[in-house]
């Protein structure tokens, strides 16, 4: 028998997880991009949010609600999730796998362009406590900015795929999504509005918190 990766060992201690096995069927099935969020890493998610007891969270990329679900499971009774996503058919779909889990009274989509929705997002007052980036990479320094503009002292931000499958350490790759992702995880390491850190199991897991 193979040896597991650290990977699959870790996902194989957790339980099976029926409504998040579901949303990767629905995923599939209305033929989107099977990209979300790693299990052992939605299992973070979740406990993120219970730990540092975040009450509003903003989700930059909701696809079919797999990270929705594992960020609004971690939310308390007065806990909202704001999830920003470009395309109407995702929201569609994340909204009905938010709803069929029992969550749905927790969430708020927001269809569109990310970057017009956070200016209408500022300009309606909203403050966040908690923040999920996994969309577009090549904009991820500004999604940054924006979420460290719109945070509560303290906040959380998390930002997926950061090692874009081995290309953020690649010298000879150069494209604009390696740039702006290489750029992004430098900020959150070094920006000094920030205290943050690189987790390098999977595709990469960046974490910060707003000082």
């Amino acid at each position: 028998m193979a040896q597991l990766s650290a990977e699959e060992y870790v996902e194989s201690l957790l339980e099976a997880d029926e409504q998040l096995d579901k949303v990767a069927e629905t995923i599939r099935a209305e033929g989107m991009p099977e990209i979300s969020i790693a299990r052992g890493y939605g299992k973070l998610l979740t406990l993120l949010v219970q730990m540092t007891g975040a009450e509003r969270i903003l989700e930059i990329g909701a696809l079919g609600g797999y990270s929705g679900i594992c960020l609004a499971r971690g939310l308390g009774e007065r806990g909202k999730l704001v999830s920003l996503e470009l395309k109407q058919q995702y929201t569609e779909v994340a909204r009905r796998n938010l709803t069929a889990a029992g969550l749905g009274d927790k969430v708020e989509y927001r269809t569109g362009e990310a970057l017009d929705s956070l200016r209408r997002l500022e300009e309606e007052g909203y403050r966040f406590d908690l923040y999920f980036i996994d969309a577009d990479k090549g904009n991820y320094p500004n999604y940054l900015e924006w979420a460290i503009k719109l945070a509560n002292p303290g906040a959380v931000i998390v930002g997926d795929n950061t090692l874009l499958h081995g290309d953020s350490m690649n010298p000879e790759a150069k494209g604009n999504r390696v740039v702006k992702m290489r750029e992004f995880n430098e900020r959150m390491v070094r920006d000094p509005r920030l205290e943050g850190v690189i987790l390098p199991a999977y595709d990469g897991l960046a974490i910060a918190r707003v000082r």
